[in-house]
């Protein structure tokens, strides 16, 4: 371990330490007090990175077994929710989109159609990102794994790159788009982001169940939206210098060309692509229950799918174990929802809510949930990790809010959508910015300036147009 990190793990540990022995505040229990010290100290490890986090979870789970805070049964049960295997499947069903190179396919599919000009590209990688974010839970795959590449060959392509110091020809225009439209899918869809699942078993906790479908039904109107405009703001606020691109089309054709036609294994994925999102949509409804019998979750029909991939050979067992950031993913996420499930049973959540409730009391719940939502949004300025946001505040946030008298749905569905779309302010706030800022074709200043301009884009589109949306389909 660097002496660096060795500071950053003993920062963290006297943070746990300091709230451990400090005197219990009235009105909670002792345990309760202790999980939270423990919780707090394992996110702010987590936030600082002194080791990955699959580790610090890891640690953080030893430290509540060896304090008698949990038993190793209650420390482990995380690992048997639904949620936490659905996100499993789902990474596995992504490496076979990525595997059969359906993912960069349907890219140049979209290139080689609205090519012509750097706005239509634009779009083209906003189409992209809406097809495969549903299959893939990790925003930081897209952005690393399908996404990156293909923006980095085409600007390339065209003579943009940082090397050069020719990113504002294309490439900063294509990466800003990239990294605007990811957020909002990762918004719009239950499976699009890891910490998601998270949320939906928190608001679960707390009895506001959210299904697949629900997300969806209330995502999908201002997601589209958002989507639609992020491409139109970025060319007014970041426009590229070349406006016109003759040669796109061609390359994507020589790109489609090389590739040749549909292999068999692409056709049985995007088979089982369309079959997984059937079920996600419609696998628990009344009609599907009557007509076969029996109710198909989220979850089985991520299994399913994973059993039909492997089944036809498109991936292999080689490949499912090979999936270290579905294992690595299953092991945080499943100990983050275990720590914060315990922390509402524990009482810790109601009383926090209380002084949370206390502090807005006599407000209109209107006026009290805008004013926490934003709270909630902007503080992202504070954290590197959508995870460890979500953890540290999402049921707090959401106690309170329901406290105060907002529709416990439209809560839990927003402060969700929110914890993907506050992580455009920085580019550290997710993996996926990380991954793109590094790719150097974009300016510190530039991605601070036009992260907080397309944070109030997306506050506006989604508290109006959404909020319209919302009284529409009865969330309020």
């Amino acid at each position: 371990m660097s002496h660096n990190n060795l500071v950053k793990f003993a920062i963290s540990i006297f943070v746990g330490v300091v709230l451990w022995n400090i005197p219990v505040p009235s009105g909670i229990e002792l345990k309760a007090w202790h999980l939270f010290s423990i919780f707090v100290s394992t996110i702010t490890a987590i936030v600082l990175k002194p080791f990955p986090m699959g580790t610090l979870a890891l640690m953080g789970m030893l430290a509540t077994i060896l304090t008698g805070v949990l038993t190793l049964k209650e420390g482990l049960s995380g690992f048997s929710d639904t949620i936490i295997w659905l996100v499993v499947f789902v990474f596995m069903v992504a490496r076979g989109f990525v595997k059969t190179n359906l993912g960069a396919r349907i890219a140049y599919c979209f290139m080689r159609l609205l090519g012509k000009k750097t706005l239509g590209l634009g779009y083209g990688i906003i189409f992209t990102e809406l097809l495969i974010a549903p299959f893939i839970p990790s925003n930081s795959a897209r952005t690393g794994g399908i996404m990156l590449p293909i923006i980095t060959a085409i600007s390339e392509a065209f003579d943009s790159s940082p090397k050069n110091n020719t990113q504002r020809k294309l490439g900063s225009f294509l990466a800003q788009v990239t990294f605007y439209g990811n957020l909002s899918t990762s918004a719009m869809f239950l499976t699009a982001m890891a910490a998601n699942p998270l949320a939906q078993a928190m608001a679960g906790d707390l009895g506001v169940k959210i299904t697949w479908i629900s997300w969806f039904s209330a995502a999908i109107v201002p997601g589209l939206v958002s989507l639609m405009l992020i491409p139109l703001i970025l060319y007014v606020i970041y426009p590229p210098e070349i406006k016109h691109l003759p040669q796109a089309k061609d390359m994507a054709t020589a790109k489609l060309k090389e590739m040749g036609p549909m292999s068999t294994k692409e056709w049985i994925m995007t088979s089982v692509f369309g079959v997984m999102l059937l079920l996600w949509m419609f696998g628990e409804s009344p009609v599907f229950v009557d007509f076969f019998g029996v109710a198909v979750n989220a979850p089985t029909a991520g299994l399913l799918g994973l059993c039909l991939l492997l089944f036809a050979d498109v991936i292999n067992w080689r490949d499912v174990l090979s999936e270290h950031e579905a294992w690595h993913t299953m092991i945080w996420l499943a100990i983050l929802v275990t720590m914060s499930t315990f922390l509402t049973k524990f009482g810790f959540i109601g009383w926090f809510s209380g002084i949370m409730e206390h502090m807005v009391h006599g407000w209109g719940w209107h006026w009290a949930f805008l004013t926490l939502i934003l709270a909630y949004f902007y503080s992202h300025y504070l954290f590197a990790s959508n995870t460890a946001h979500v953890s540290s505040m999402y049921a707090a946030f959401l106690a309170v809010s329901i406290s105060v008298g907002t529709p416990p749905l439209l809560a839990a569905l927003v402060l969700a959508f929110f914890s993907s779309l506050f992580s455009s302010m920085t580019h550290y706030g997710t993996t996926a910015g990380a991954i793109l800022y590094a790719a150097g074709y974009v300016t510190l200043p530039a991605w601070w300036l036009n992260g907080f301009i397309m944070s109030v884009v997306n506050i506006i589109i989604w508290l109006g147009i959404g909020g319209i949306w919302w009284k529409a389909i009865g969330i309020w």
